[in-house]
């Protein structure tokens, strides 16, 4: 292969999936790759720059001008897919890209480590522990819905960005409206004020949800809930495990134990209750992923007021699915967009919707879907 072809920058590889057909001329994108361009073109200048002869003989090390980049739009609009092209094609020394949610569950698993240890203020030591190998840290889906990451987000960061660690993160949310309406927000205001200081803020505005210009026409959902929706997920479980006996598994997770109760194949059967009207959390989804690769989940419901928990475990749930490529079949009591929600779940709700008709596409099954024996391409 001729090795001078292939993509080097940001804007070349992001040009190659426009030749190859993979996307689509979108100004609202290419205003946003020349932006990050530039800002990759920077931080890559930094890092490669030799230290100053002051630096040399203080042994300090330069903190870059920008502490990262903070893309957001509404959904589906590609902001994964800029960040992912932005991570595979800057050489950063020690960078990773991980899910919000899988960050802030390391988060707090090491500070109560550190806590054990009797550290003194063990904020900035984590952000010091952290700085040690990880100088670029890209987050996808960033956003704040609980007291607990709000409280330490602003001091976690400032310790970072202090360290010299780059942040590049995705949302749907602009910095103004991060844990909006949240217990004790005043307290949260002075990390908005950071992200804004810090960072570059770029929205991607774009009419277009490409999202669901990829889904299929084959739903891998089915609705009403009720005989015949069940029936036709048992018959969809019983083709995806080639009618193997299926068998218990229970995961460890934190100390406490989760069960599945019916699993083969790599496919799990379990109620929507199971996972979502029990204390579970983004740990107890990230285990099953390191389990099973696909899951079929009857009896979805209608989101009432009295269900927000049980809503926010199923949003959850299913960015956590999606982060892992996870094949996910649904017995709903709607159609995805038909679900009843409560007023103030509506939009990290539209995340879910976008997701859940992403995850019908021809490109997330082909690299999600493990070969089965038996199984069905048409569904219902």
């Amino acid at each position: 292969m001729n090795q001078s072809h292939q993509p080097q920058t940001l804007t070349e590889a992001y040009l190659a999936k426009i030749a190859a057909g993979d996307l689509s001329q979108d100004p609202a994108q290419a205003a946003a790759v020349a932006r990050i361009q530039t800002f990759a073109d920077n931080m890559q200048a930094f890092w490669t720059a030799k230290p100053s002869l002051w630096d040399r003989l203080t042994r300090t090390s330069p903190l870059p001008e920008t502490g990262g980049f903070y893309l957001h739009g509404a959904v589906g609009r590609g902001k994964s897919m800029l960040m992912d092209l932005f991570y595979a094609t800057i050489a950063a020394p020690g960078k990773r890209r991980v899910h919000f949610h899988q960050f802030m569950l390391e988060v707090h698993s090491r500070l109560h480590a550190l806590q054990e240890k009797h550290v003194g203020d063990i904020l900035p030591t984590l952000a010091q522990e952290i700085a040690k190998d990880t100088r670029l840290l890209c987050f996808d889906e960033f956003h704040v819905s609980n007291i607990a990451d709000a409280m330490i987000l602003g001091r976690l960061f400032t310790g970072l960005f202090d360290a010299g660690v780059v942040v590049f993160t995705t949302s749907n949310w602009a910095p103004e409206d991060l844990y909006k309406d949240g217990l004790q927000r005043d307290r949260f205001l002075p990390f908005i004020d950071l992200i804004r200081d810090k960072m570059l803020v770029h929205e991607i505005v774009s009419p277009t949800d490409y999202r669901y210009r990829q889904a299929m026409q084959s739903p891998c959902y089915w609705h009403p809930t009720g005989r015949q929706t069940t029936q036709q997920l048992e018959n969809l479980f019983h083709d995806l495990t080639g009618g193997q006996k299926t068998e218990q598994i229970i995961l460890s997770v934190q100390g406490r134990s989760l069960t599945l109760p019916r699993c083969a194949n790599d496919v799990g059967f379990i109620e929507f209750d199971a996972l979502c009207r029990h204390a579970l959390s983004a740990a107890d989804y990230l285990e099953i992923t390191k389990t099973l690769k696909t899951v079929v989940i009857d009896h979805v419901p209608h989101f009432e007021e009295a269900d927000v928990n049980a809503l926010m475990r199923f949003v959850t749930l299913i960015d956590t699915f999606y982060e892992a490529k996870m094949q996910l079949f649904l017995g709903l009591a709607a159609a995805p967009e038909q679900l009843h929600t409560p007023r103030m779940q509506r939009k990290i709700f539209e995340r879910t919707l976008s997701r859940l008709m992403e995850m019908q596409s021809d490109a997330y099954r082909s690299a999600s879907m493990p070969p089965t024996r038996g199984a069905s391409a048409q569904f219902y």
